[in-house]
């Protein structure tokens, strides 16, 4: 597989990894044999370093988009996620409640949908007169 492939696979930052990686297709056993065992840069790329801007999002709270609408366009360290976390500017509170709103609203339309559901599979089972 193509190393961008494989870097998000290991929710890394391609740019960050080494040049070996980023330089030769990954076999699914190479792939398989760094989730199993990561070696040091993988364990120190996931801890510090710089993160794929999905994984910043996810972080912050926040969506994509979200991360776009704050000026954020580059990968972050974890130090620099933690450091707007602490300083929470205006931005980042506001896309943090709306990304509340929006999963208040998910869990909504899925729990209205799941009482149809049922509700539907009560009248299935009822025995006709």
């Amino acid at each position: 597989m193509k190393p961008a492939t494989a870097a998000k696979k290991l929710d890394v930052y391609l740019p960050a990894t080494p040049a070996e990686f980023r330089e030769r297709p990954i076999t699914r056993a190479e792939l398989a044999e760094l989730q199993a065992d990561p070696p040091e840069w993988l364990r120190t790329l996931r801890a510090e370093g710089p993160h794929p801007k999905n994984l910043v999002a996810a972080k912050l709270g926040i969506s994509n988009s979200g991360l776009v609408r704050g000026g954020i366009t580059e990968a972050l360290t974890t130090a620099e996620i933690d450091e707007l976390l602490a300083e929470m500017p205006d931005w980042l509170a506001a896309e943090r409640a709306t990304q509340q709103e929006v999963r208040r609203e998910e869990r909504r339309i899925k729990s209205m949908h799941a009482d149809k559901r049922r509700a539907r599979e009560e009248a299935d089972a009822e025995p006709e007169a």
